[in-house]
């Protein structure tokens, strides 16, 4: 994958907005460069889009919205944690404004064909009801908009590379929320564009896997 430089939101801008947030991971040697691998998969699924009103679904501290920024005319944000003000204000620091709410995506607070994008970086794996979120997201996105995800791969050579980085394990961050999150994606949406991480390989070794899906006709 070509490595394009990315605005993220500074780490000393970053509050740690909980256990599963690690958006400081991204500026850690090698560990970073496999993080931001996930944010250059949806980069390139964005590339060729015109801008329009952007949700991220799982923001965490707003690291990759700078990023996005640059692809929306409006930034928007849900994610279950309540430190969303303080978030926005960070960013406001850095130039981008977003409007942030605290909740989660199985009930979302904006009107019908609200955005033109929706983006999801391995968070589709916490939702508590996935099948309601991909209802949610199919309500709020607009007439040919695309809903852009990014999901991590799954097998015991990855997630022993995971612990060996990190020293988290996968299995007890993700329990078995992998395993639903395809299945469950392919029941309400169709694929458009699909990316791996790496490129090339082994399905064992895949790291991550980017989609861009369109709702299913009714």
């Amino acid at each position: 994958m070509r490595s394009t430089k990315l605005n993220l939101l500074p780490k000393k801008y970053l509050i740690k907005t909980g256990d599963v947030d690690h958006g400081d991971w991204n500026f850690k040697p090698f560990l970073g460069i496999i993080m931001k691998a996930r944010f250059r998969l949806i980069i390139r699924m964005l590339a060729k889009k015109s801008k329009g009103h952007l949700l991220e679904i799982g923001y965490g501290s707003g690291v990759f919205l700078p990023e996005l920024a640059k692809h929306a005319h409006n930034i928007y944000g849900i994610d279950i944690h309540d430190k969303h003000n303080e978030v926005a204000e960070k960013l406001l620091e850095y130039n981008v404004k977003a409007e942030l709410v605290s909740g989660g995506a199985e009930k979302m607070i904006w009107e019908d064909n609200s955005f033109d994008s929706i983006v999801a970086v391995s968070a589709l794996e916490f939702v508590s009801d996935l099948e309601a979120v991909c209802l949610e997201v199919k309500r709020t996105l607009r007439p040919n908009g695309s809903f852009m995800l990014v999901t991590p791969g799954k097998s015991p050579i990855l997630d022993f590379g995971f612990n060996l980085l990190t020293g988290k394990s996968a299995k007890k961050d993700f329990e078995d929320r992998r395993e639903i999150v395809m299945p469950m994606l392919l029941k309400h949406f169709e694929i458009k564009q699909e990316l791996t991480y790496p490129k090339y390989g082994s399905s064992i070794l895949k790291l991550y896997t980017g989609l861009e899906l369109k709702p299913k006709d009714v």
